[in-house]
């Protein structure tokens, strides 16, 4: 079952910006940490960006000072990832990851959304 939808995925010219948006279902809670990872064609899935309960933040050297990861102040189950100057190599489907409980599971795991599509034209 999935209990992450994302979105704000599209096609964006090189040096262009897109914020995408992840909510968590209710059914998750004690969410530790929420973030993004991105799977480019024919590669891994690799970390971009994260931001735990506090507020902390971390990002992959590659999107550091281009992409900002937030979290609503309202609704502490909804993240965002602010995308500036875009570049053709952050074209990948970007997915949602949050470490949480769900109901009858005994223990936190990683929970992931389906994926939105980020394509940067140069």
């Amino acid at each position: 079952q999935v209990h992450l939808v994302e979105s704000g995925g599209g096609v964006v010219q090189a040096g262009g910006s897109l914020r995408l948006s992840c909510t968590a279902s209710e059914r998750l809670f004690s969410i530790s940490h929420m973030g993004w990872f991105r799977q480019a064609p024919g590669k891994q899935r690799e970390f971009a960006a994260a931001i735990t309960s506090g507020g902390q933040t971390q990002y992959a050297d590659s999107v550091k000072g281009r992409f900002t990861i937030s979290r609503d102040n309202d609704a502490k189950n909804t993240v965002y990832l602010q995308m500036n100057s875009l570049k053709p190599e952050d074209t990948a489907v970007y997915y949602c990851n949050a470490y949480a409980w769900t109901p009858g599971s005994g223990r936190a795991t990683d929970q992931w959304g389906q994926g939105t599509q980020v394509t940067v034209s140069s």
